[in-house]
Order: structure tokens, then C-alpha cells, then sequence
């Protein structure tokens, strides 16, 4: 059974049989007989010792404050239930596999009559685990086909192989792009719940990794450090722009009350260049090279039952960014939120309302970078528009602006006559679709009163309907119907069927 770690209210050997009550029934417990009814629900009962068997590398005492709250449990149920959120709690962690519970009577010369073992078989995780991929593709194209191949290793590292075929117009697009993609994964990598993260990308045309370093406070896994270091390159046709960013960041997550917020300092070093020859002027004035140092906080309320496709609750986002004050050549004060209230209806439909903002606000007499813009328009935001495809622009190339809303009213309903109820088919929804907003750039020169009525003309606005597809609570995939309006002059638009997939959508 391997090594038995305990934690004891009285310094006493376990001795006894095993009960076999698992976590798992605990909301499920006998109730065919009075007596045992009522033996269950009223006896009281003593937690005498807390055993954690299966543990190799975690340390004993980091565990301690995850399992303390079944010592206080008055009776059975109170402490199946109290097993049950601390089974929560260590698999919560990440580090173990497997987590069972065994509640067992107390044995030996000292036992209290009422009193109660309880053991937690726990299985950790391999030291490393890891991921290969390689995907194939281009940045204008549609997938079509998607052919997943999985091995596992000896050593445990898990190898994948997926080919993304993409395709543009009637043939092959000939301009094909192969990215490799490596991920090692060393969980518990001290002990302590810490963990340890590297990818690295290797690309027709680019090459990027990462390293980060996790670290929670023990007995309050939502306080957590983590510090990173990366480079990473992305290219944005829309703005015939491609950047490299090269940094550092450390981030402090923690609670308070029902919010969670984040602090971060990050330090980066941004390269921007030309994606094509016919880059505007206004893009080429942008290239080169630029330091940034910022101090940032973001708050979250989230009260959704899915960040996906929810059906009831509400999550409010606001984000703070100040940039210039701490080094580097950026500066600026960013400021952005995002609200969504969502509410059940007749008939197992939902309406579902979302509000986005933001304002940047340069920090002397430097203009704003064009990598620090916000970007508005696509299948994700305002549908019926091109990806970030609307606002200013300059000869073709959208530079991306300082001020924007957008707003968004859906309803989300079953499919027709219900096919796959309660199984596949419900992973699939039809939803009706109104979205509105605005991007531009500010006079800062002028009052208030002029910023909003610039952000009021010209709105910019679409509706629709279509299919949405939810893939487990990691992200979703629509097929729309759009009819985009307002449009205005330079703006790309996508009239008819628009293809999104991601994990935030207006």
C-alpha cells in the first residue's frame, strides 16, 4: 500500500477494517432503514486521525491546512461532506492523478467509541509530462480537416500529431506554413504544488517559447505567484504587421471577498516590421524597435455557471495598465472592462447581454504604439466584419485605435426539435445575434463631452443568426449568418456565412 503519512488528534496506531465509503456516494447515503437513518444523520462522531496514503515526493505538511476541516466534522454525513471538499482541494492542486477516500472506524487500546479514520489513496502525477505537436496551415485559410494521431511514451510523455489542412478558394493555397510545437510539464516540482512549464515553437517562419514558473501559498491555492520568461512572434495581416516580443513578467493572483485580482510587472522588448512590401507608411513609421515596462491589475467577478456558453449568472472584467513609470520608452495608462449578464428564459433558452470598453491614454508628448491599439471587428467581436478590420486605417493597413465599445444582445435557444437531447446534441445551440460598437482616436485637446460624441457617430453594427458549438468549457465554434451594417468607408466586411472559434466572444 506504500508509505501511510497521518495526521492525529491522539498519537495512536490505525488498526481496523476498511469501510470502503468513497467520496464520491456521499450525497447518495443508504436511507431503506430508520435506524441507520438515524444513526448516520445524528450520532456523533470524533475525527481521531487523518492518514494520506500514496504520497512520494509531495511534502506531508503542505497538505496539512488542505485536509484540517475534516477534523471538525460533528457527524458522519459532516464528515463524508467535509472528505469530500478536501478530496476537492488536493485534486485542485494539480498534483495528484487520483484522490480516494476511505472513512474507517477507530481501532486500538485508546479508541474512542465514536471515533473515525479517515485515508486519502492518492496517486501523483509522473515527474515530467509533454506534448509534441505538429500543425500545418496558413493564416487566411478555413480548416477543413482535423486528423488527431496520439502515442504514449515509456517515460510518459504524451505525443501528438495534429495536421491542420487549410484551404483558400477552390485549390490548395500554395504559400503552406508547418509549425513544430514541444511541451514539457513538470508538476509538483519541489513538493510544494510548484510547477514548471516550457514550450517551444519552431515554424517555417518563426520560432517561440516559454518558461514559466508556478507557485501557490500553501492552504490557499488561490494565492499563487508565477514568473515567466518568453519570446513570441505574431503576424497580423490586417495590419500588415508582424512583432516579435521578447520578456519577463511576474504575476501575484490572489481573493478578495467573492473578486480575484491580479497584479503583474512585465518587462518586454518589441520588434515590430513589415508583414509585406506594400506596407502603408503609417505602418512603416511603427517599425523598429521598442522597450516596455508596465505595472498592470485586473479584477474578475465571475458568478457564470460557463465561461463558455453560460445560462445563468454574470462576469464583470476591469483592467488597468500603466506603462513609462517603471523603464522603457512606452507610455501610456490603458484602462478596459467587459460585462455579461446572463439569464435563463421559457422554453431552456437564454438572453445573453455583453458590453466592452476601453480608453488608452498616452503619457507625455509621445503618440501612442500601433502594438498597444485597441482592435475591434471579426467573428469573435462585431460579426459580419473582417477580423480587426474596422477603425482607422491607413492605405488598406488598420492602425488599431484609442478609444472603442462594443456591445452585443443574443439569444440562445436548442436545436429544433431537439435531436441528441441529453446526449451530443446538446453541445450544439441556435442563437439570434444583435452586435454594435465603434474604434477611433481621440483629440485629447477636447472634453469628455467630444470623446463620447466621436464614439456615438458612425456606428458600426450587425445581426444575424446561426450554430454554436461548445467544446467542453475550453472554447466554442460558430457558424453565422451575418448581415454587417453601418459600414463604413475602408471598412472589410463579411456579408453572408462567417466561420469563429475561440474563448471570448462579444
Amino acid at each position: 500500500m506504500g508509505t501511510v503519512h497521518a495526521r492525529s488528534l491522539d498519537p495512536l496506531p490505525m488498526h481496523g477494517p476498511e469501510l470502503g465509503v468513497h467520496a464520491d456516494d456521499m450525497e447518495a447515503p443508504e436511507t431503506e432503514h430508520g435506524p441507520k437513518q438515524e444513526v448516520l444523520e445524528n450520532k456523533d462522531v470524533v475525527v481521531q486521525r487523518v492518514h494520506i496514503d500514496g504520497l512520494g515526493r509531495t511534502k506531508e505538511d503542505f497538505l496539512t491546512c488542505e485536509i484540517a476541516e475534516v477534523f471538525r466534522a460533528g457527524n458522519l454525513i459532516d464528515v463524508m461532506r467535509r472528505s469530500h471538499d478536501a478530496r476537492q482541494k488536493l485534486l485542485r492542486l494539480g498534483i495528484f492523478r487520483k484522490v480516494e477516500v476511505v472513512i474507517d472506524t477507530s481501532r486500538g487500546e485508546h479508541a474512542l467509541p465514536n471515533g473515525l479514520d479517515v485515508t486519502f489513496e492518492v496517486t501523483e502525477l509522473r515527474r515530467v509530462t509533454g506534448s509534441y505537436n505538429t500543425m500545418v496551415g496558413n493564416n487566411e485559410g478555413s480548416m477543413v480537416r482535423f486528423e488527431p494521431q496520439i502515442w504514449t511514451c515509456h517515460c510518459g510523455i504524451s505525443v501528438s500529431i495534429m495536421i491542420l489542412l487549410l484551404r483558400t478558394g477552390e485549390g490548395p493555397d500554395p504559400h503552406v506554413l508547418s509549425l513544430q510545437v514541444l511541451g514539457l510539464k513538470l508538476p509538483n516540482v519541489f513538493g510544494r504544488a510548484e510547477k514548471l512549464t516550457f514550450q517551444f515553437s519552431y515554424g517555417t517562419k518563426e520560432t517561440s517559447y516559454g518558461l514559466s514558473f508556478f507557485k501557490p501559498q500553501p492552504g490557499r491555492f488561490e494565492r499563487n505567484v508565477s514568473v515567466s520568461l518568453y519570446k513570441v512572434t505574431g503576424q497580423f495581416p490586417w495590419s500588415s504587421l508582424r512583432e516579435t516580443d521578447r520578456g519577463v513578467s511576474a504575476e501575484l493572483s490572489f481573493p478578495v471577498w467573492t473578486t480575484r485580482h491580479t497584479v503583474k510587472w512585465e518587462g518586454v522588448w518589441r520588434e515590430l516590421g513589415c508583414l509585406a512590401r506594400t506596407a502603408s507608411f503609417a505602418v512603416r513609421q511603427e517599425s523598429g524597435h521598442s522597450l516596455k515596462s508596465s505595472l498592470s491589475h485586473a479584477m474578475v467577478v465571475d458568478t457564470r455557471n460557463s465561461s463558455i456558453l453560460p445560462r445563468r449568472g454574470g462576469l464583470l472584467k476591469i483592467h488597468q495598465e500603466l506603462a513609462g513609470y517603471t523603464g522603457g520608452d512606452a507610455s501610456f495608462l490603458k484602462e478596459d472592462f467587459e460585462l455579461q449578464l446572463n439569464k435563463t428564459l421559457f422554453w431552456d433558452s437564454v438572453l445573453s447581454a455583453s458590453l466592452w470598453g476601453g480608453l488608452l491614454l498616452p503619457i507625455g508628448d509621445k503618440p501612442t504604439n500601433i502594438a498597444d491599439r485597441f482592435y475591434l471587428g471579426g467573428p469573435t467581436s462585431i460579426r459580419g466584419f473582417s477580423m480587426y478590420s474596422m477603425g482607422p486605417q491607413s492605405e488598406g493597413d488598420f492602425l488599431g485605435g484609442e478609444a472603442y465599445w462594443a456591445g452585443g444582445l443574443h439569444l440562445y435557444t436548442p436545436l429544433p426539435f431537439r435531436p441528441g437531447r441529453a446526449s451530443f446534441g446538446d453541445l450544439f445551440r441556435t442563437h439570434f445575434f444583435l452586435n454594435a460598437g465603434n474604434l477611433c482616436n481621440l483629440s485629447y485637446g477636447e472634453g469628455p463631452q467630444a470623446h463620447l460624441k466621436k464614439l456615438a457617430e458612425c456606428i458600426r453594427w450587425s445581426y444575424g443568426l446561426g450554430l454554436v458549438l461548445r467544446l467542453g468549457n475550453i472554447a466554442r465554434l460558430e457558424l453565422n449568418y451575418c448581415i454587417p451594417m453601418g459600414v463604413q468607408s475602408g471598412d472589410r466586411i463579411c456579408d453572408g456565412v462567417q466561420f469563429g472559434a475561440g474563448i471570448r466572444f462579444l
